[in-house]
């Protein structure tokens, strides 16, 4: 007998959020950096709790040596070795507490970490899978924590509350990062028929993770800075960010010329056939393609949008009365509605 859970669902487009009568009266007096302390690590953090993608258009140095002047964190992408980090380390230093080391869980993947480890210093370890359901992943995180126990280990995908909680206390997670299927380049929804709307699946998480005092990261669907305000408000530590944040300058691969006269870069999600022949060879045959090969519109340097998002987060703080990005989840209320935006002219 199939299980059918009943009850509305939300993404960030089914929702706006109400203003209150506020006590703030410039952008400039809203604070966007947050300090952390964790559950295992005993290293703390302050910074603007936004994260670059590890994918591989997203998590490279390059968007790194822009994104560090912000406090704002790069997931580095997996494909990454130890001279890699070595020679970016000796061109343009590496701040430990700015960027990722990020790994899967195959075979080699504690090696690796290992080896790079030896070349440089990070205090972030991103453990990133599509599928966070496996037991072979929660094995992987307790190594992880075993061999490096003063690292914040990051782990995902997921989006219900039983996985985050077993991530937290059995996997020995600092922080889990939950979305299936909300990023623009991801088809895993289409070809698996499996996944949550992302601003329910941030509410439900964040608050099973704060009560075994743990973190979330809300990875995947972010479209423009009122999403980004929607996360954070919905209980989200940290928003991670992957289209929104390519097709820029210092994105890899050239500009194009579309049959528009629009300028264009291309962007890839990691399970897709391109991102497997580029980093695997091929795609194998046990398995469909899982991502899009995309053109995002071209939009010059990276620094212009992290501006706009910023001036978004500081915006929406000013309408609902939060000093602090510390403080948007409780003076955030979501209402619920049918359309959030006038398209007559788009």
């Amino acid at each position: 007998m199939n299980k059918i859970e009943y009850g509305m669902k939300l993404d960030f487009s089914n929702v706006l959020i109400r203003p209150k009568r506020s006590t703030i009266n410039s952008r400039s007096e809203v604070s966007l950096e947050r300090t952390f302390k964790f559950k295992y690590s005993p290293l703390e953090w302050k910074g603007t709790p936004i994260i670059s993608a590890n994918m591989d258009t997203t998590g490279t140095f390059e968007m790194y040596q822009i994104l560090k002047k912000h406090k704002i964190v790069t997931a580095t992408h997996k494909f990454y070795n130890e001279f890699d980090y070595l020679e970016a380390l000796n061109e343009g230093g590496l701040d430990p507490d700015y960027f990722m080391v990020s790994t899967g869980i195959g075979p080699g993947s504690l090696e690796r970490l290992e080896k790079i480890f030896k070349y440089i210093d990070c205090h972030w370890i991103c453990i990133d899978i599509a599928n966070g359901y496996i037991k072979s992943l929660v094995d992987f995180c307790k190594k992880v924590r075993e061999k490096f126990p003063k690292k914040r280990i990051i782990a995902g995908n997921v989006v219900t509350r039983e996985m985050v909680e077993e991530l937290i206390l059995e996997g020995q997670v600092d922080i889990v990062k939950i979305g299936i299927g909300p990023g623009a380049a991801c088809t895993t929804r289409l070809k698996t028929g499996v996944g949550m709307p992302q601003l329910s699946a941030i509410i439900e998480c964040a608050d099973a993770a704060h009560g075994v005092r743990g973190h979330i990261i809300g990875d995947g669907g972010i479209t423009c800075p009122g999403d980004m305000s929607k996360a954070f408000g919905g209980g989200a530590d940290f928003v991670m960010v992957g289209s929104a944040f390519a097709g820029h300058d210092e994105t890899p691969g050239d500009i194009r010329t579309g049959s528009d006269g629009k300028q264009y870069k291309s962007f890839h999600g990691m399970s897709s056939k391109k991102a497997m022949e580029t980093h695997y060879g091929k795609m194998a045959t046990y398995r469909s393609s899982e991502g899009r090969e995309l053109l995002i519109p071209y939009k010059g340097p990276l620094e212009t949008t992290v501006l706009d998002y910023l001036g978004g987060l500081r915006s929406t703080c000013t309408y609902i009365n939060a000093p602090s990005i510390k403080e948007m989840p409780k003076c955030t209320t979501f209402i619920q509605v049918s359309q959030q935006l006038n398209t007559s002219l788009v």
